[in-house]
């Protein structure tokens, strides 16, 4: 189940002590680079495991639009090559995404939605959502949240009662060949208060780790708090071999085809409730701790 607060602020019930989460963004679905193979391994083993899944923005790519200057015909798959490009686009992916009714809950907006937004004056994420709902109807509808926003994730077992707030920013600018975007972690530490988690995507790379911070407790204890922070990589190849091509004509490096997994255990420690909490990387070849 899935409550909202705002526009950008939801909240997943997780209905349990344990609990576990796919974190995905810059999937470009309809892009021909796009490892629709990978996707879709991830995605099974998603709901395989009982997990959900929730996207952080490019979920579509939407580029070859005669509004695009950057369109190309090679960078079309041919079923999307129609009059109704955006409407085939959105179509084929309710269809392609049915077998995840259930497992995908939750997605956010990125750079290229938005510019849909601005240049075509049409929604495709709530176009998608809306369609899919109605045409799979899952227990738990695909929400839209924002380009940023607060997903928290409420745990509730018999007397036990916790949440873990993510905050949740598809990203900005570059990402730069020796930062990997981690400055952009500090910043974000910096600017939002009260995150458990801080959550991008973007620039295309693939990590997790924590940061420690000085802080009071509800007693007004001093204590250290971790903050986890996430950047989840993409589903789209364009460096391939190596050879040709845009991305690395302009150098820019491979880049991690993957996700974030983080998994959940709620437990008592005496009288204390402590979450425990462990994320994973997850690439085509398997987990990567």
């Amino acid at each position: 189940m899935i409550t909202t607060h705002h526009r950008n602020s939801h909240t997943i019930e997780t209905g349990g002590k344990r609990f576990k989460i796919y974190l995905l963004s810059d999937i470009h679905w309809d892009n021909p680079h796009c490892d629709r193979e990978a996707l879709h391994k991830h995605l099974t083993l998603a709901k395989e495991e009982g997990a959900k899944v929730a996207i952080n923005g490019d979920f579509f790519c939407l580029m070859q639009g005669k509004y695009d200057p950057r369109r190309s015909k090679k960078d079309i798959r041919p079923e999307h090559n129609k009059v109704n490009y955006l409407d085939a686009v959105i179509e084929d992916a309710v269809n392609w995404f049915a077998d995840f009714a259930d497992t995908i809950i939750f997605i956010g907006y990125g750079n290229h939605e938005t510019a849909i937004i601005k240049n075509v004056e049409t929604d495709p994420l709530q176009r998608f959502a809306d369609l899919f709902n109605y045409t799979h109807k899952p227990n738990i509808p695909i929400t839209v949240g924002g380009y940023g926003g607060w997903l928290t994730l409420q745990f509730r077992a018999a007397t036990v009662d916790k949440s873990y707030k993510i905050h949740y920013f598809h990203g900005s600018g570059g990402g730069g060949p020796v930062t990997r975007g981690v400055i952009q972690n500090q910043r974000k530490m910096a600017d939002v208060e009260g995150a458990d988690c801080i959550w991008m995507g973007h620039v295309h790379e693939l990590y997790a780790m924590f940061q420690t911070k000085a802080t009071l407790d509800a007693r007004r204890y001093p204590i250290l708090k971790d903050v986890l922070h996430v950047r989840t990589g993409t589903y789209k190849d364009e460096y391939g071999d190596g050879a040709f091509g845009w991305h690395v004509e302009r150098g820019a490096p491979a880049k991690p085809l993957g996700c974030i997994t983080i998994d959940f255990y709620l437990r008592h420690d005496g009288k204390a409730r402590v979450l425990d909490v462990f994320p994973q990387i997850l690439t085509d070849s398997g987990y990567k701790r």
